[in-house]
């Protein structure tokens, strides 16, 4: 399944801002009301640790949408490693709006930089194995799309976007199903051409996922010597995902017994937000 790009995504972000101003600002902001209208402000953002950058388009559309006026100079791109105290970008143009921006901006910034610094940590844990790291549908509802497009600014990849691009057959669906080679068969004729993955518990299961011309299986829990014996059986008959367990501490040797793909939840789960800091002046 390919990653998300900035071009999948243009209503996508116009849509994500217009709800998070309509959340913030409700019927109007009171305390920009404060400062004169025609009063015209720089500011400047920067980050208090270091991350990996994502999210400069939706700051971009937050300002936009707020007043076309508003001046956003970036000194960093999508994907760029930073450190602590490191300049993201200046502001420039009417006060009122870069204060009414302010909090919308910097939680897209701060959340999906979050997201991209956390899957730099993994994909660094894997270089040179030649394995993918994939996200998974444990997002932020309404984020989701967002979410995973900085996954790819950390370097992991995206798996399904949803329930309807491709089959995830699980064990409640093997079992109402009949089986494996029923439920493989039935996706087969129900969306040809949708990748179909099937998620297994053992050797056997396995096999019988093999059998039935699943693309993709996804060994759930296996140990690390059934990682390797699946590789060794599998021999390229479909692509094989890793699944469940993966910490910091096990990540590189699941990825050392040569498999195609790991997911991990945690990339868009257990998102710690990057703490970022405005400064507004004349």
């Amino acid at each position: 399944m390919p990653n998300l790009t900035l071009a999948d995504l243009g209503s996508e972000i116009e849509a994500n801002v217009r709800r998070a101003l309509a959340e913030d600002i409700g019927q109007g902001d009171i305390t920009a009301q404060l400062i004169p209208a025609s009063r015209l402000a720089h500011a400047s953002v920067i980050t208090r640790e270091p991350a990996v950058i994502s999210g400069t388009r939706w700051v971009d559309a937050v300002f936009r949408q707020l007043d076309a006026r508003v001046a956003v100079h970036w000194q960093v791109a999508d994907g760029e490693r930073v450190e602590a105290d490191a300049l993201l970008f200046h502001l420039q143009g009417p006060a009122r709006a870069l204060l009414t921006g302010e909090r919308s901006a910097l939680n897209f910034l701060q959340m999906l930089s979050g997201v991209a610094t956390r899957c730099r940590h993994y994909a660094d844990h894997v270089e040179g194995t030649g394995v993918k790291l994939l996200d998974t549908r444990k997002t932020i509802p309404g984020l989701r799309l967002a979410q995973k497009y900085a996954v790819t600014c950390g370097g992991c990849h995206n798996h399904r976007l949803g329930l309807y691009d491709a089959f995830l057959i699980k064990e409640n669906h093997i079992a109402a199903c009949g089986g494996i080679a029923a439920a493989v068969e039935a996706a087969h004729r129900i969306a040809p051409g949708k990748p179909v993955e099937v998620e297994v518990e053992s050797l056997d299961e396995l096999e019988q996922a093999l059998q039935a011309a699943a693309d993709i299986v996804m060994l759930d829990e296996l140990s690390l010597e059934d990682m390797r014996t699946a590789v060794v059986l599998t021999a390229g008959r479909a692509k094989l995902e890793a699944s469940g367990g993966v910490n910091d501490d096990n990540l590189r040797s699941v990825a050392e017994t040569g498999v195609d793909y790991i997911s991990i939840g945690a990339l868009t789960k257990h998102v710690q937000a990057i703490d970022l800091s405005m400064r507004l002046r004349d």
